[in-house]
């Protein structure tokens, strides 16, 4: 029997109430400090990577998963996401054949399914783009893609914690940031363990994997520009609600 998923519309109204409901004083923190917790995924959402370079194909099927819930976890859907986002991946300056897909597959694929809009973005500094993703979530009630590894390695950011309400609050601070990472539990021995399904992470947690982009090639400039060495998201938002403090590409 198939169950229909609940729309967009519908879970976004459910997660923002949610959100709301989760405001409350910290335990043992000054008086009128608050802790602001929103979450669009679940332990259920989770596909491992059928193999050691489809990560960006798992990350697409569990994006999809939380924005559309209980869609589909099946090994054949993973291969046709990691196939789309290598169609979209262009082809590297070296001539060596792609193993994997590239973070602009990975965004593309997900506008084709319709699942966006997504786009790519670079920030600076780690603290900015965690707001960011955060600020994205809270907005789109829609997952957002994370570039880690230097560029090797594809995670999902479900949701946050924050201080604040990063939509209302200009000086909020995110304390953590909860991931899905397509190889758990496999982890690796240069990055280090991956984390649990759905784990909240505290931004040095974060920042051990979750680092700047390295440019290993002389891209031509219509792929390179702002990139590297910058932090690099896919990040969901609302058309008429740009996002601010960020570089889009």
């Amino acid at each position: 029997m198939t169950t229909r998923a609940p729309s967009r519309s519908v879970r976004l109204a459910s997660l923002t109430l949610g959100a709301v409901l989760s405001l409350a004083l910290l335990p043992g923190s000054a008086a009128g400090a608050r802790s602001f917790t929103f979450e669009v995924g679940k332990r259920a959402d989770f596909v491992p990577q059928t193999n050691f370079v489809q990560c960006v194909g798992a990350s697409m099927q569990m994006m999809l998963n939380m924005i559309e819930p209980g869609r589909d976890k099946s090994a054949k859907t993973q291969v046709r996401l990691q196939r789309l986002a290598r169609r979209w991946s262009g082809t590297r300056p070296d001539g060596v054949t792609r193993k994997g897909a590239s973070v602009r597959g990975w965004t593309t694929g997900l506008n084709i399914l319709d699942a966006g809009p997504y786009r790519l973005v670079g920030t600076k500094t780690l603290r900015g783009a965690m707001l960011t993703a955060a600020r994205a979530i809270r907005q789109t009630g829609k997952p957002v893609g994370l570039l880690v590894w230097r560029g090797r390695h594809a995670w999902v950011m479900s949701g946050f914690r924050a201080t604040g309400d990063p939509l209302f609050d200009d000086d909020v601070r995110i304390t953590h940031a909860m991931v899905f990472d397509p190889l758990y539990p496999h982890g690796n021995s240069i990055w280090g363990r991956s984390p649990r399904p759905g784990e909240a992470l505290t931004p040095s947690e974060l920042g051990r994997q979750f680092v700047k982009r390295q440019n290993r090639f002389r891209w031509p400039m219509s792929q390179s520009i702002g990139l590297g060495g910058r932090y690099v998201l896919v990040l969901p938002y609302l058309p008429e609600h740009p996002t601010d403090g960020a570089r889009h590409f």
